[in-house]
């Protein structure tokens, strides 16, 4: 399996997961979640997928600071509709970091464990992602906008003749690693998280 370097470079997300501890998936509890295997989860990498990873990593350190963020314990909030643009991509993203399901989700152990309806949409809010503890009830409101990191003049063109059959396969590759490159600079660049990710204190 071959990927972009970056994907590794990104920090992985640290969490205690206490029903992979209770039934003896990972020892202690504690796991780690990376950028790469939310590409396996999405399907691809793009800006929207980094974005959702990044206001995960925001939203649980600003939640539990210096201790591990609880999986299974946070509830996860959208602004708009699970059908509208990219809410369900980010959704997705984020719920699979922080151990969140909707109504389909893990019934959970004689009252314990519970992972289902930790996911609403449609919640009014000043932001697209609000994240809740379980057990404080404290809240951060988040939004993400990629605009600071513009995309290569070239992407355009390429993805035009490449979706209609006509790039070469150089063009094709070009596309690819164009379209990656611009991915990496918003998931490194540690300087310009001020101006992609917002994050508020929601109570």
């Amino acid at each position: 399996m071959h990927y972009p370097d970056f994907y590794l470079q990104v920090p992985s997300i640290r969490l205690y997961d206490g029903l992979s501890e209770f039934l003896g998936a990972f020892d202690k509890g504690e796991l780690e979640i990376s950028y790469l295997e939310c590409v396996k989860l999405a399907g691809h990498s793009c800006p929207t997928v980094a974005g959702a990873y990044l206001m995960a990593q925001e939203g649980l350190e600003a939640l539990y600071h210096d201790t591990l963020p609880q999986r299974g314990n946070i509830k996860v909030e959208m602004h708009d509709a699970e059908a509208s643009g990219v809410t369900g991509v980010i959704s997705n993203i984020i719920s699979f970091i922080v151990g969140a399901s909707g109504v389909g989700g893990f019934k959970g152990i004689q009252g314990n464990f519970s992972r289902d309806n930790l996911i609403a949409y449609n919640v009014p809010m000043q932001g697209e992602v609000r994240l809740t503890r379980l057990d404080t009830e404290e809240s951060v409101v988040l939004s993400y906008d990629a605009s600071s990191v513009p995309a290569d003049p070239m992407m355009q063109p390429l993805m035009g003749k490449s979706l209609q059959g006509m790039a070469k396969e150089e063009e094709k590759k070009m596309f690819g690693k164009l379209w990656q490159k611009r991915v990496e600079e918003i998931l490194l660049n540690t300087n310009l998280r001020n101006q992609l990710i917002t994050i508020t204190k929601d109570s």
